[in-house]
């Protein structure tokens, strides 16, 4: 890894850091701080507010929720949990609650992981009224028989519902679609790293001298962030998005993974998994039937967009997931470095994969361009091997991307030695 993708990750864990303290859930002011801080990354982003009750296809809205305190005390008035202590601490959307109960009559509203005693786990009821805390399966154990004061000083009341998008134009106004969640509290591979290394995508994007696609990146509460974004731009996105990717999960260092789309074989996923394949052969596949995050909705039946997902280790498959094990420690730098990477590699291809054409019958004479050693000895004609390969499948049929597939090149390779063949008016690109 080059310095340059060192100083990205550390740039992003940086900026993972400074939300990882942040209450987020589906609605909230948690919600509305970390697009405030996105939106100071790349002004552009633009922050929507949607009210509560608002109808999204089969959906609808729900209440927003904000927490002021939370917390258990014993008969003595010690805090056992504490939402300052860390908010994972309190299934999420609990209603108000202030009540003594027994402990036995506690246990139904306490959660805990026993395989993994240490952690506290992610729990929520979006959509049914309850209430309830989350603690260690090591702390649950300890707790003495006795009186518990339960305090859930929260509010569920007609709010908004918050996301931000960007759009940045590109020379045509077919769209690339790229989508991360920003709903989850304190986690930081299956929340943080996705808006963070976004957010870098697009500072990135902004900076290219030009670009093909327009992009469009939006940063959504999962599930109801999407139905919500798809019921108000369904008709502009089926008409106008050619690729796109789910942005979640990329932040640790312990593998690859890639997870197609309903389709399966898309621009996305052909691009997916042609530069995994590059970056780490041993890379997971998995299949349409592992889905679980936003691509459900993009790819459902009736949307159908072409919309893959790119990720280090995939959600609900590493055992810090869902839980305050997946914290700052368990995503690296060079984890977020290497999930933006992957995901800037995968753009690259989607952006300049062309079909190139030759413009001459036959294998043109490639010495009086300069592209062929002008004394032939054994092994000689190597140096032009690329030119030729590629030129052999320029038949308008094959995109740029097969033939790297064909090759067994990296796609860059390919599309430089593309670009010479182009400037010498070998081949044209479609």
């Amino acid at each position: 890894m080059d310095q340059e993708l060192r100083d990205i990750g550390l740039r992003l864990h940086g900026w993972a850091a400074d939300l990882f303290p942040v209450n987020r859930s589906l609605t909230g002011e948690g919600v509305r701080q970390t697009l405030r801080y996105l939106q100071g990354l790349n002004p552009e982003l633009t922050i929507h507010s949607v009210p509560s009750g608002t109808t999204a296809f089969d959906w609808s809205v729900p209440p927003e929720w904000n927490v002021e305190e939370a917390y258990l005390e014993d008969e003595q008035g010690n805090r056992v949990i504490d939402f300052a202590d860390h908010n994972l601490h309190l299934v999420g959307y609990s209603e108000p609650i202030d009540s003594w109960l027994d402990l036995e009559d506690l246990q139904i509203r306490l959660h805990s992981i026993e395989s993994e005693p240490d952690a506290i786990p992610y729990v929520t009821s979006y959509y049914r009224r309850s209430w309830g805390f989350c603690l260690t399966d090591r702390q649950r154990k300890s707790l003495e028989p006795g009186k518990y004061h339960a305090v859930i000083d929260s509010r569920l009341e007609k709010g908004v519902l918050n996301y931000g998008d960007i759009v940045i134009p590109g020379d045509t106004t077919e769209e690339v679609f790229l989508s991360t969640y920003v709903c989850h509290p304190s986690m930081a591979n299956n929340e943080l790293s996705g808006p963070v290394v976004l957010s870098a995508i697009a500072q990135w994007l902004k900076n290219l001298p030009a670009r093909r696609y327009t992009y469009r990146l939006v940063f959504i509460p999962e599930t109801i962030g999407s139905i919500v974004y798809l019921s108000t731009h369904l008709d502009h996105l089926k008409s106008n998005v050619i690729a796109g990717f789910n942005v979640t999960c990329m932040g640790d260092d312990r593998c690859y993974s890639y997870l197609p789309s309903r389709a399966g074989d898309t621009l996305s996923d052909r691009a997916a998994q042609h530069v995994l394949s590059h970056i780490d052969p041993d890379y997971r596949s998995y299949t349409w039937l592992d889905r679980g995050s936003d691509e459900r909705q993009y790819c459902s039946p009736g949307v159908d967009l072409p919309i893959a997902s790119v990720m280090r280790s995939k959600f609900h498959t590493f055992p810090e997931y869902h839980t305050s094990l997946d914290d700052l420690s368990f995503v690296t730098p060079t984890g977020l470095a290497g999930g933006y990477e992957a995901l800037r590699q995968c753009l690259y291809v989607v952006e300049n994969n062309t079909i190139p054409r030759a413009t001459v019958l036959c294998e043109p004479q490639l010495g009086k361009r300069d592209m062929y050693p002008a004394t032939s000895v054994r092994g000689s004609a190597n140096s032009s091997r690329l030119f030729r390969d590629i030129l052999t499948y320029a038949d308008g049929e094959h995109d740029l991307l097969s033939i790297a597939q064909l090759l067994s090149q990296p796609f860059p390779t390919v599309c430089v030695a593309a670009e010479t063949l182009r400037n010498v008016d070998l081949i044209t690109c479609e």
